[in-house]
């Protein structure tokens, strides 16, 4: 008889308040005995963090995963192939695998790469939505993101379109912000939506950051740092 193969899940698991999993997340950690995690140069695993104070990880095989902070498309697809191929090895073997994902998993996430790697391999994967950062961030500073008729545009703040992209009608939301936030805020200034603008940083972990007035930003904004531009 052909052994069954193991099912791929991506997870999104919310900002970072683990209260934001939803059920359907937490059920599928459940049931998967393997939990593979992104895991920083540093050796941190901000995801897997939220998801052991929502559910306890015991009796799971923890699987970290190392990726490249590097923008060459080469460099960063070789990393995709390690971690796919890591996470294979556990699927041939008949073991359902959940992938962590901050936020969403279909919003610049990297278990996108991940699955088409998978997927094209002959393996199956199943994505579980999780509550966007920028979502949370909206909450977080009491802002509705759309009227009936405006539109809500998500940019990433390294673009080197972004000047033209702030021209756009509507909100923008402005991804991971954190290390080119004194240049996006200088970008705001020069466009005149700097008056406009707020942020917060590591959104429900326990060093969240509010900012409302870009004019003054804080010494240290972090990697994970949202910003949002009303129109």
């Amino acid at each position: 008889m052909e052994m069954r193969q193991g099912v791929l899940y991506g997870v999104g698991v919310g900002p970072g308040d683990p209260e934001l999993l939803t059920l359907k997340a937490l059920r599928t950690l459940e049931r998967c005995p393997v939990i593979a995690a992104p895991r920083t140069r540093g050796g941190e695993m901000l995801a897997l963090d939220i998801v052991r104070r929502a559910t306890p990880l015991e009796h799971k095989t923890i699987l970290p995963l190392d990726f490249t902070m590097s923008r060459d498309p080469a460099v960063l697809h070789e990393s995709h192939l390690r971690a796919a191929e890591t996470i294979a090895a556990h699927l041939s073997a008949g073991r359902d695998v959940a992938m962590l994902n901050l936020g969403d998993v279909s919003i610049y996430a990297t278990f996108g790469y991940l699955m088409g790697i998978l997927t094209g391999g002959g393996y199956e994967a199943v994505m579980v939505p999780g509550v966007p950062s920028f979502c949370a961030v909206a909450a977080r500073l009491g802002t509705s993101l759309t009227t009936a008729a405006s539109p809500l545009h998500i940019l990433p703040a390294s673009r080197d379109t972004l000047a033209e992209q702030l021209e756009l009608p509507g909100t923008k939301v402005l991804m991971k912000s954190g290390r080119q936030l004194p240049q996006v805020a200088e970008l705001l200034e020069r466009k005149g939506l700097l008056e406009r603008a707020a942020m917060v940083r590591d959104c429900g972990l326990p060093t969240e950051q509010v900012c409302r007035d870009l004019t003054h930003l804080p010494e240290d904004t972090g990697y994970f740092a949202t910003v949002i531009v009303k129109e």
